[in-house]
């Protein structure tokens, strides 16, 4: 399975999980079949907030599911529509998330849960 982590810096698996998909400096992909791992920039860093891109950020690669703290709505629809999973990380690290993961620990994302923005009495709940 093909996982993918916003995350800040590189530090390979204990890498902290970034608070919101979409602003995420870089992306962590692990791929749980062959254990590799690789790091790319996110180039849709600086959208609109409601305008990411996931595809473009993610730089085309193929995914089965995400693993982040926090997500907008249209991101969240849009890797929803394309049948990828989403899950909010409830640890720090991404081992820690790999983790609780395997064990089907981790909660799907749902409406109820995305970023509504970040700027005054916004409604996010990522960490």
């Amino acid at each position: 399975m093909k996982l993918c982590f916003p995350i800040q810096h590189d530090q390979t698996l204990d890498s902290e999980v970034f608070s919101h998909f979409g602003s995420a400096p870089a992306f962590m992909f692990v791929d749980t079949n062959t254990a590799s791992v690789e790091i790319i920039d996110n180039v849709d860093r600086h959208h609109a907030h409601g305008n990411c891109s996931p595809f473009r950020a993610l730089g085309g690669r193929e995914i089965d599911c995400v693993i982040a703290g926090g997500i907008g709505g249209g991101a969240l629809n849009k890797l929803s529509q394309a049948g990828i999973s989403v899950f909010r990380a409830e640890a720090r690290t991404v081992r820690e998330n790999l983790d609780l993961f395997a064990a089907g620990q981790l909660t799907a994302f749902g409406q109820g849960h995305i970023c509504s923005g970040h700027s005054g009495r916004s409604a996010c709940s990522h960490h």
